[in-house]
Parts: structure tokens; sequence; C-alpha cells
């Protein structure tokens, strides 16, 4: 079974700077969207950005101009640069992509920023 596997989480300052990265387990095929989720304790889940397989992109307003999305589609790996980082961006992120299967869900992976 195919999964989504994420790095690059982890404890930075705010103002600091974290990448992350998620691709499938094994190579799949036509995968259309792919975007980042992020869920905070006691939160619900929201989207961060996405990114289409053509290269659009969409963000949150609250990440607009400080997270850059991007994908490879030749290694279908999604990227995440986030720069100046905020203590309210404290959250698990998880990573998603629609295919001609399920829609993948990556495990996770913790995103902590200190004031």
């Amino acid at each position: 079974q195919v999964q989504l596997v994420e790095s690059g989480g982890g404890l930075v300052q705010a103002g600091g700077s974290l990448r992350l990265s998620c691709a499938p387990s094994r190579t799949i095929f036509s995968i259309n969207a792919m975007g980042w989720y992020r869920q905070a304790p006691g939160k619900q889940r929201e989207l961060v950005a996405g990114i289409t397989s053509g290269g659009r992109t969409d963000y949150a307003d609250s990440v607009k101009g400080r997270f850059t999305i991007s994908r490879d589609n030749a290694k279908n790996t999604v990227y995440l640069q986030m720069n100046s980082l905020k203590p309210e961006d404290t959250a698990v992120y998880y990573c998603n992509a629609d295919w001609v299967g399920p829609t993948l869900w990556g495990q996770g992976t913790q995103v902590t920023v200190s004031s």
C-alpha cells in the first residue's frame, strides 16, 4: 500500500526557516494536485498550500508571502519552503496527494516555532 512520507520538520526560532519534503513510498503515476495541511492542538486541520500538476498554486492567507510550495513531477515530490516562521505556525504538517487511487496522506511532521 502506497503512503506519503514527509521529512524536514523540527524546532526553529521565530523568524527562521524550514523546508518540508513529501514523496510517495513507491513510484506511482497520475498524481494531480498535491498539498500541505496543518493541525495545531485543539484546532481543525487546515489547508496551508496546494499545487496542481500544472504548477498553479494556492495559499492560506496566513502564510502568503512567507511560504512557497513547489513540486518535482519527475520525483512525485512536493516541497514547502517556510520562511519568517511565527509561533502560530506551530503544528503538525501533513502532505496530501490526489491521484487515481484513494487520496493519500502522510503521517505528519511536527513543526515547532519558539518565540
